[in-house]
């Protein structure tokens, strides 16, 4: 006589837990081509014969997809064009290693006796035009006159040396202009020459810092004027 088992029909049965697959770190949730083109074969397999896919619709779909891509193809090329512009830049900035640049500034930093260029910039013709050299402190440690100037822009030399004729410390100084423009006692605008000791290629906000005399920096952008010395 047969005999029938009593156990559980799910007996054997083994659980296969749900595998989920997990989403790519490099993933931006943005549909490839290869995205696209099974898509496309999904829905073709699928349609009722009965019913097939538009062709106006069909073609709008592909033109959509081939814009999208054209788009992330010229983002590519955009990127790849401003790393080259960076390289481009670097190589610039690097030749002004030992050179000279001007900076919207009238404070420097020098070594003892040493000479510094600067510029007047008026956009009046002045008269009485002296350069007042001071120190840190506020002192005037050297007076330089210049006479008259026309409007624009005229360089000077300080030849690093005190009203004394002796050489000055090293330190901080900056240029004081002082001039009658049209009749009336006036500061007039003056400016630096740096020179350049070393370049950084990224600073902090990804541009291109060079890294001056007496500690400051400034960036590549913002030069003004080069001279050979």
């Amino acid at each position: 006589m047969a005999t029938v088992s009593g156990g559980n029909v799910l007996d054997g049965i083994r659980w296969q837990p749900e595998t989920v697959p997990v989403a790519d770190e490099n993933d931006n949730g943005m549909l490839t081509q290869a995205d696209f083109f099974a898509l496309l074969t999904k829905e073709l397999s699928n349609q009722d014969p009965t019913k097939p896919v538009d062709n106006n619709e069909m073609i709008s779909q592909m033109t959509a997809f081939s814009t999208t891509d054209g788009v992330n193809l010229l983002n590519d090329q955009f990127t790849s064009f401003a790393s080259s512009m960076t390289s481009s830049q670097a190589l610039q900035a690097s030749s002004l290693v030992g050179r000279s640049v001007l900076v919207e500034d009238n404070v420097f930093g020098m070594a003892e006796g040493e000479p510094v260029k600067g510029k007047i910039v008026s956009e009046l013709a002045a008269s009485n035009v002296n350069i007042y050299v001071e120190n840190i402190a506020g002192e005037i440690v050297q007076t330089v006159p210049v006479g008259n100037i026309s409007a624009g822009g005229s360089t000077f030399t300080w030849d690093g040396q005190t009203a004394n004729g002796e050489a000055a410390p090293a330190g901080a100084y900056r240029f004081r202009v002082a001039g009658l423009v049209d009749g009336q006692a006036s500061e007039i605008q003056s400016m630096t020459y740096r020179k350049v000791d070393s370049v950084t290629l990224a600073g902090a906000n990804g541009s291109i810092l060079l890294n001056l005399n007496g500690g400051s920096s400034m960036a590549l952008a913002d030069v003004v004027e080069v001279s050979q010395g």
